[in-house]
């Protein structure tokens, strides 16, 4: 147990949260207290720098609303009356319920969690070995990248890519789908040194955000129309010779049949279908053929509509094309993750199955699942959940579902937590969770080749208990009794480093000590090909896709909700939403630090002049956001940084904090991807109108 109480001095930590930049961190503790959070200077993507929310870390952590016990709900669900209980109390009052509900089918148990720390040990470890024990559903955990996940699998085999550190040197950089300013700050860092020494940068996506701002040119295209620029950048591409004839001969499959579809998409035809004009198509192909090293900055936004995989597929064709693999500054980056590997079966201990096959429910569609009674096909009714490192009440789909689906009566909710989120407000129990500076874990990065530790920097505040020890408990009360669950959090971060050359060596206790380490993975990881596909080359014909039924080349798949595939509805609602990040939160962390937003606070939205002239909404006017699936309130701000035609609802709030109790996910629908089952929240239809107020 380290001493909390030194005199001033430093402990080496990792940022948790949902980020490509998994910073290394520097915590200063004075008699127990942490009174800073520094980013490390000496670890090459943090450079010494945090963004604004991580930088405010301690005001979360000592936060006035903090969770410092556990509580029991007194009055109705959402009312957030609550009244504290003693552990012994809750603990054995949960596994009691847990326990009556096992014996008639403990499928009807739900977890759900995401991204609330990306850490291996407070993430899915002691939980994982909980919920395999006891039998309970399995959650497909697809609520971020899933659908770009399969996009490059099917294409270079996984998620693996560039290493960011080499964008420095790039010539060429597309940021695509990616506000790298708000939700990617190292990376920008890498793309400014690379923009000081004279490379280009574009920014491709749908509106003028502030990473736009910066680059040299921004490609304004429709949301849900990346592969088709894609494929006209192919056209282009094939239709000059602007390839690397070697490279496609040695390391690549189906050229032929790419080339015939790219000959479909013309600069025209895809102008029409992107909303961009034929010469800045043309211009870009120009760019991407003849500067090299050329490097794309793929990130998740542009895969969260229907066709979001089948645009990840398309883009990641593209390197390949003209060699941009062979160069280190070269080819694309969406996801490190996969260079890393982790013991998941050490982990997550699946044989405590011991043959059972659990159901498994999309985390995208619980607002449905709630709702659904026993049958056949769903088997039995959700009868509790226990979310942790999650507020779905705020972010998943359609959340006005959602929230029926939590307001059941004869549902059993647990809720881990920091704070009293719009979730804990529906539970019957909320567990007071330790946020990083209390509890040890290990991370690796999706954005970096690095993996780090964190060391816990000061003592659990009040009764707050890690995650790990959470379930350990209720292990204890359940009568679980495999040693797996006495491991404690050090041995659980030991065991999540795989002994795997991937990982070149890498140990717990060296992470400890020396607070990170870089994997030994080459710069160019696909120089002379060697893809984890099963042909060993980049596909651009899949086997696998065709085996599955499906297109074996990248498909253009336009949005559910678009006037091409849905003209009666955008009639009705002819405003395309997407709701990216916002910079001073993350999804819904961080909102409720009130020194990030100021004025800022609450729900924004952009309109367009235009749209917004057509609707008689002036700037700053509050305005109604809608559809038929709900409304919601927000601020109006008018500027020509969006499309026409389209509407920027900047990140997610609390439902308590907004002004009617809604959030931009009430307008979101449960759909699924085109591969990936995952969520489509950029393919939405809306129509905004004054509320009647400012409407007088």
């Amino acid at each position: 147990m380290p001493d909390f109480h030194q005199t001033d001095h430093a402990v080496r930590g990792a940022c948790p949260h949902d980020c490509p930049d998994t910073c290394a961190l520097l915590v200063t503790v004075r008699d127990g207290r942490a009174i800073a959070v520094r980013g490390d200077p000496d670890h090459p993507t943090t450079h010494g720098k945090l963004c604004a929310k991580v930088a405010r870390y301690t005001e979360r952590t000592y936060h006035r609303d903090r969770l410092l016990q556990p509580l029991k709900r007194v009055g109705p669900k959402g009312s957030g009356q609550f009244a504290p209980v003693s552990w012994d109390e809750a603990l054995d009052d949960i596994a009691a319920r847990l326990k009556s509900i096992a014996a008639r089918d403990p499928q009807a148990i739900l977890p759900y969690s995401y991204g609330g720390t990306l850490g291996f040990v407070q993430g899915e470890s002691m939980a994982a070995r909980f919920f395999h024990k006891l039998g309970a559903s399995l959650l497909d955990r697809t609520i971020c990248s899933t659908a770009g996940e399969a996009g490059l699998n099917a294409v270079i085999g996984g998620k693996l890519g560039m290493d960011v550190e080499q964008f420095a040197n790039s010539r060429l950089i597309f940021i695509w789908g990616s506000n790298s300013i708000t939700s990617n700050l190292h990376f920008w860092t890498y793309a400014q040194q690379a923009k000081r020494a004279g490379a280009k940068l574009v920014c491709i996506d749908p509106w003028r955000n502030d990473t736009a701002e910066k680059c040299h040119e921004h490609v304004q295209l429709r949301p849900g129309t990346d592969a088709a620029l894609a494929y006209a950048l192919m056209h282009e591409l094939i239709a000059h010779d602007w390839l690397d004839h070697d490279y496609i001969a040695r390391y690549t499959l189906g050229f032929d049949a790419l080339k015939a579809r790219a000959m479909q998409w013309p600069p025209e035809r895809a102008a029409q279908v992107c909303g961009v004009p034929v010469e800045q198509i043309r211009q870009l192909a120009h760019d991407y053929g003849t500067l090299a090293p050329a490097a794309i900055r793929l990130s998740y936004g542009l895969q969260r509509v229907r066709g979001g995989a089948n645009a990840v597929r398309a883009i990641a064709c593209l390197p390949a094309l003209i060699g941009a693999w062979r160069h280190e500054a070269g080819g694309l980056l969406l996801s490190s993750s996969n260079h890393f590997k982790a013991d998941a079966a050490a982990l997550e201990r699946p044989d405590l199955l011991a043959g059972r096959t659990p159901r498994t429910i999309n985390m995208v569609t619980i607002g449905d699942d709630l709702l659904r009674e026993s049958s056949p096909a769903f088997g039995p009714k959700v009868e509790a959940v226990i979310v942790y490192n999650s507020n779905p009440l705020a972010v998943a789909p359609d959340s006005a579902k959602v929230r029926r689906g939590f307001a059941r009566d004869d549902l059993f909710t647990v809720v881990l937590e920091h704070f009293q989120t719009d979730t804990a407000d529906y539970a019957d129990y909320v567990l007071p969770a330790t946020t990083q500076l209390e509890h040890i874990d290990v991370h690796k990065s999706y954005g970096h080749r690095y993996w780090l530790a964190n060391n816990a920097a000061i003592a659990p505040l009040g009764e707050a208990k890690p995650n790990t020890e959470i379930f350990r408990l209720l292990a204890a009360r359940m009568g679980f009794t495999e040693p797996c669950f006495a491991d404690s959090d050090e041995q659980i971060a030991a065991q999540a480093i795989a002994a795997d050359p991937r990982n070149g060596g890498i140990t717990w206790s060296q992470l400890q000590r020396d607070g990170w380490a870089k994997l030994p993975a080459a710069a160019a990881p696909f120089a002379d090909g060697g893809f984890p596909t099963p042909s060993g080359k980049c596909e651009f014909w899949s086997q696998r896709e065709a085996d599955a039924g499906r297109d074996p080349l990248p498909e253009v798949v336009l949005p559910y909700e678009c006037a091409e595939t849905a003209p009666e509805l955008a009639a009705r609602y002819p405003l395309a939403m997407i709701s990216p990040p916002s910079r001073n939160a993350l999804n819904t962390t961080f909102v409720n630090v009130a020194s990030l937003h100021g004025d800022s606070a609450g729900p924004r939205v952009v309109l367009h002049p235009q749209d917004a002239a057509a609707r008689g909404i002036t700037d700053g006017q509050w305005v109604r956001v809608f559809n038929d699936r709900g409304a919601m309130q927000a601020r109006a701000t008018v500027s020509d940084r969006t499309r026409a035609g389209q509407v920027v609802a900047q990140g997610m709030w609390w439902r308590k904090l907004s002004p009617d109790g809604q959030t931009t996910n009430v307008l979101t629908h449960q759909r699924l991807t085109d591969l990936g089952a995952g969520p489509c929240f950029y393919d939405c239809l809306v129509d905004v109108a004054a509320t009647p107020a400012d409407a007088a």
